[in-house]
């Protein structure tokens, strides 16, 4: 984690140290459902989707993604997951008349860590995207291929006395840096960062509600040319256990 960082603040200089920088900034909204099931003591299954909206927070659709994984458990706090996700990418500047089609291979190592009553859950993700071409507002034959690597780091406190049990809050601190790891991205080897503070509801032992605010930071491809999204998320987390228990 502290290398991605040193490198994320690397990029910021030499793209700043070559061109003037020109931000762009939006309010979006996100909308996200997490589900992690377990269904033995070795494997389990990952689903999410999400929604956004952007232009004033909700007048324009941004972006649809649904995520699809297997798990398996090297143990209770460490997992490793294989999976697949599609992204629409809806009309935007580059593409004012289309949708953009994705799909993604993901890999990634995720670890949970409790201290006290203090909970943290990072994890390290290796994408490799694959972007319907387009040309002259029209999609074309092919793909443009891209691999970005994500390291995310969560930190959950709570805010009752009888730590992050059902029908509490607690206060959640979450960044995620993003790196291009392909030849083709020439000037923005950094891709984004994403930085949330907000709440959790813990609904129940196994499932909770965040809200808050996020700021995305994100180079675009030019590389001197910035989006800061001023965003308010709200995912919604669910983990379910089948495992057969002992009576």
């Amino acid at each position: 984690m502290k290398i991605l960082i040193l490198i994320v603040l690397c990029s910021f200089s030499f793209s700043g140290s070559f061109a003037q920088r020109i931000t762009q900034t939006d309010q979006q909204l996100w909308l996200g459902y997490f589900n992690q099931i377990r269904f033995s003591n070795k494997w389990g299954l990952w689903f999410d989707t999400h929604f956004r909206t952007t232009d004033q927070f909700v007048k324009e659709p941004s972006k649809f993604l649904a995520r699809v994984g297997a798990m398996y458990y090297i143990n209770d706090n460490l997992k490793f997951t294989n999976g697949y996700t599609f992204a629409n990418h809806f009309p935007e500047e580059a593409h004012p008349e289309i949708s953009q089609p994705e799909h993604r291979l993901w890999h990634q190592f995720q670890q949970h860590n409790t201290y006290g009553k203090v909970r943290t859950m990072h994890w390290l993700r290796l994408e490799e995207r694959f972007r319907r071409n387009y040309k002259d507002n029209q999609l074309v034959d092919g793909y443009r291929f891209d691999e970005r690597i994500r390291a995310n780091y969560l930190i959950n406190v709570p805010l009752s006395k009888k730590g992050i049990v059902p029908k509490t809050f607690s206060a959640i601190v979450n960044d995620e840096v993003m790196l291009n790891l392909s030849k083709k991205n020439i000037y923005n080897t950094f891709d984004q960062n994403r930085l949330f503070v907000g709440l959790a509801y813990n609904v129940s032992s196994h499932s909770n509600l965040q809200f808050g605010y996020m700021n995305v930071y994100q180079q675009l491809a030019a590389g001197n040319r910035y989006l800061n999204l001023n965003t308010i998320r709200i995912f919604y987390f669910q983990n379910l256990d089948f495992r057969k228990k002992d009576k």
